[in-house]
């Protein structure tokens, strides 16, 4: 009977098959892959967060340019004098959005009205009121300081640290700024004063020297100049502004801090007559009356006088030098 049995059973045997090369790794990759996939998509989210911020500012800037007249109406292009004895400088047109007229922008509105003269120091105290109400009304009063000095009132417009009146390293205004400037253009012409605009930096310089290249010379000019573009915008009429200074960072108002908000600034001179008769002959032709041969220094009281010789005069005095040996 066993060995009926034995007949009938058979050995199984079970034979495990060989290592594959990948079975030590396990499923780690899958894990490192997942981390690195995270990652990836949260690098991904930041630059996007950075590109969304970077356009809402630039948005910001242009809408601020566009309510502040710059960006308004049609691209021109810059008009150059054709005619033989005309300039190739390229002439940037004004912005029509001002008082003045999109015919004849500075012309003041009505030229015959009366004419407001500032020469008391109570006119120029009512003026620098006048000129205080209109920065509290643009939001920018702790920008604009007044002084009555005795040759006329000096505004000053300047940096804080809050708002700035020009973009930085530019000469392209705020938009706020731009409408102050805009707003005291009426005011300004209706008066018989004129007026130096003078042009204010900080001592922070530009890269590489000054040599050629553009520094606070320049930036403090040109700013000077979009002052005036921008007064001119609002109505004042052109022969209001007699001189047009950039002075870059010569004229600190803090000296013990070069860098200080306050020392970026334009300053509007608005002189008494009797100053911008001074001033205007500093530049001009000598007074009538003054002696042939002989040039003004100074005021007429003065009477100091420096004498031109005349030709035989010159060569006498080069008969006296001494001949080489």
């Amino acid at each position: 009977m066993s060995k009926t049995n034995d007949k009938h059973e058979s050995t199984i045997v079970k034979r495990g098959g060989g290592k594959h090369q990948h079975d030590e790794h396990g499923g780690a990759w899958k894990v490192a892959f997942a981390d690195f996939c995270l990652a990836l998509m949260a690098l991904f989210l930041v630059l996007w967060l950075i590109a969304s911020r970077e356009q809402q500012n630039l948005k910001a800037i242009i809408s601020e340019a566009t309510e502040s007249g710059m960006l308004e109406g049609q691209g021109q292009k810059p008009a150059i004098a054709s005619e033989p004895s005309g300039s190739l400088i390229e002439r940037f047109p004004v912005p029509h959005t001002g008082n003045g007229g999109p015919g004849n922008p500075g012309s003041g509105g009505d030229a015959n009205a009366p004419k407001v003269g500032y020469e008391t120091q109570a006119d120029l105290s009512a003026l620098s009121k006048a000129l205080t109400e209109l920065s509290v009304e643009a939001g920018l009063a702790p920008n604009l300081a007044t002084v009555v000095t005795p040759y006329g009132l000096r505004v000053m417009l300047h940096d804080t640290d809050k708002q700035g009146m020009f973009m930085r390293g530019s000469a392209l205004p705020t938009g706020r700024f731009a409408r102050l400037l805009q707003k005291m253009g009426p005011l300004f012409a209706q008066m018989r004063n004129q007026m130096l605009i003078v042009g204010h930096t900080d001592a922070s310089r530009y890269a590489g020297k000054d040599r050629g290249a553009y520094s606070n010379w320049a930036l403090s000019t040109d700013r000077a100049l979009s002052a005036r573009a921008q007064l001119l915008t609002g109505g004042m009429r052109t022969d209001t502004v007699l001189q047009v200074v950039g002075m870059a960072d010569r004229g600190p108002l803090h000296p013990e801090q070069p860098l200080d908000g306050k020392n970026r600034r334009i300053e509007l001179l608005i002189l008494t007559s009797a100053q911008s008769r001074a001033v205007a002959g500093m530049f001009g032709a000598p007074a009538a009356g003054a002696p042939a041969g002989k040039a003004l220094v100074g005021t007429a009281s003065a009477g100091a006088t420096v004498s031109l010789p005349d030709a035989a005069t010159l060569e006498t005095l080069r008969g006296q030098l001494p001949t080489s040996p």
